[in-house]
């Protein structure tokens, strides 16, 4: 098949949701892909996050291919044990913050957030949701009722009713939107897909406090910012925020569909047999990936890695913002969520294009921005001419524009 059939036929029969590149991906080993046509590609998305290890790892291989010779799917799915289930839950165990001690499994991260919405009010017995403006929380009609951008609700009317919304990195605005009917505040430790915004160092702590004192529950939403992509484990390691639901999703099985909401003893407590479910639920094939995923990270020190290679790619990427101030707004990020936000969507859309032409594949992010969140293993070299291409790319841009 051509590359050209290929797009015909995804084009005559998908929905029209995406506005595809053309370019049609065969195969990929680490930070690299290639086309049909055998051309090679960088990859600086990971897959919008998920190959955290990279495209083809040998311990994801190494899982699947055992584990599948096993057994993928239990009898009864749920209401049977698993080892390789039991393995997982001890090692998340083990990164997990020391009051979240309570995992359930998902297909995916928004899967994850709709669980979490949908058990604190339970938990509780009340019923509005604070989320932020600009956050992300996913697709489903809860999460997207959940979402801070309205692009992505109100075309969806009527939404789920009882979500209210303050912008991010505001605690006075928090402060005076929480009452006695509020369930549960839902929060990105970094809003990726919202323009990787960073908020100040106490900004969840200060969240958590709040929470703490009005009865009310923590989300975080780790789907993103979780397994190493900031540095740490999850963001709010370096944080003294205390949740109530952790979700995870995305890095949690490098690739493969997996996601997982963390609860504490407190709140698991006030849940009951038929609260929650799900025909997965943690099958094996996908405990099994996700046990080696987080182990190699574990293994190989990534968060150090993350942490150091990051702030060297940030301190490169923040001298573009005076070099080509014309083009370039803002520079932004932590560890390997990287984001270059440019003057104008035209602008964003001319780099991203320049960047294919250079064979590396970049994520157009809120229209005119540019998110740069690689294989969280990627060496640095690696890494350096990628976001040389960028530069480059930018560099061009910037001097058609004078």
């Amino acid at each position: 098949m051509t590359t050209t059939e290929t797009i015909a036929i995804e084009n005559e029969h998908m929905p029209p949701f995406f506005k595809k590149t053309a370019v049609s991906i065969e195969r990929g080993e680490g930070v690299y892909v290639w086309d049909e046509e055998g051309n090679r590609y960088l990859d600086l998305t990971a897959g919008w996050g998920v190959t955290c290890i990279g495209h083809a790892h040998p311990v994801i291989q190494s899982a699947l291919n055992e584990q599948s010779g096993r057994i993928l799917q239990n009898p009864n799915s749920g209401l049977t044990y698993s080892p390789v289930r039991s393995r997982l839950l001890t090692l998340l165990a083990e990164i997990l913050p020391a009051n979240l001690t309570r995992v359930f499994f998902s297909n995916s991260g928004a899967e994850a957030n709709d669980a979490a919405i949908k058990l604190a009010r339970k938990a509780t017995g009340r019923h509005k949701v604070i989320a932020t403006k600009g956050s992300f929380h996913g697709r489903t009609i809860s999460t997207a009722s959940a979402t801070g951008q309205a692009k992505h609700r109100e075309k969806y009317n009527p939404l789920m009713p009882g979500y209210l919304f303050v912008p991010y990195n505001d605690v006075p605005a928090l402060s005076s939107a929480l009452d006695e009917d509020v369930a549960a505040v839902i929060v990105e430790p970094v809003q990726g897909e919202g323009g990787v915004r960073v908020p100040s160092h106490d900004y969840l702590e200060k969240v958590s406090d709040l929470c703490r004192a009005n009865g009310t529950l923590l989300i975080v939403d780790e789907i993103q910012t979780g397994f190493c992509r900031t540095g740490p484990m999850f963001a709010m390691d370096d944080t003294k925020a205390r949740a109530d639901f952790l979700t995870m999703a995305k890095g949690i099985a490098g690739g493969f569909p997996l996601g997982a909401f963390a609860v504490s003893e407190e709140v698991s407590s006030r849940f009951e047999i038929g609260d929650h479910g799900g025909t997965y639920c943690g099958n094996p094939l996908a405990c099994a990936v996700a046990q080696n995923v987080i182990r190699y990270l574990l293994d190989h020190c990534i968060s150090a890695h993350v942490a150091a290679l990051g702030k060297v790619a940030l301190d490169e990427m923040l001298q573009w913002k005076e070099r080509y101030a014309g083009a370039v707004s803002d520079v932004r990020g932590k560890g390997l969520l990287l984001l270059v936000e440019f003057v104008d969507e035209s602008t964003a859309a001319r780099v991203m294009a320049e960047c294919l032409s250079g064979k590396v594949f970049v994520c157009l992010t809120q229209g005119n921005g540019i998110r740069v969140f690689p294989a969280l293993n990627i060496e640095h070299g690696q890494l350096m001419d990628g976001l040389g291409t960028l530069r480059l790319a930018i560099e061009t841009t910037a001097t058609a524009k004078r």
